[in-house]
């Protein structure tokens, strides 16, 4: 087993600090792009909106989750011992199981036969839509 990426929350505050956190590197990441790409100032205005920049952010926070990677028996090991809930896709008939357990004992997983870089980058979207949008929305809401 092995695992891929740095951050973990504890909490939704931890998370919500990393992902806020994480906001000027993504407006840095559109603008450089759109550089690249020969944006002048009236395309740039155009085109890039604050739901392009979130969504840089998204991909950025998203990218940075810890991913832990092994065989289906460390999986199954891991799950025994966690007290929460596991959202799992894929198939209980392949070898290899990517998984990030996020704040508030939610934890998500996926299945992959070869290609681990895939299914991370696949369980970094997963656990990002399934996990922190949703406590993120939330948590917005409440204030």
């Amino acid at each position: 087993m092995h695992t891929e990426g740095w951050f973990a929350p504890d909490s939704l505050e931890q998370a919500r600090e990393q992902y806020e956190s994480i906001g000027p590197a993504a407006q840095t990441v559109v603008r450089e792009v759109a550089k690249a790409m020969a944006f002048d100032r009236e395309e740039y205005a155009d085109r890039v909106s604050s739901d392009v920049v979130e969504t840089a952010r998204d991909a950025l926070f998203a990218s940075l989750l810890e991913v832990h990677v092994g065989t289906r028996e460390e999986y199954d090991a891991w799950k025994d011992t966690y007290d929460g809930e596991v959202i799992e896709h894929g198939s209980d008939s392949v070898d290899n199981v990517a998984w990030h357990a996020g704040p508030k004992n939610v934890a998500v997983a996926a299945t992959f036969q070869s290609k681990p870089d895939a299914a991370v980058g696949t369980l970094r979207r997963q656990a990002f839509g399934t996990i922190y949008r949703e406590l993120f929305e939330q948590a917005s809401s409440e204030e």
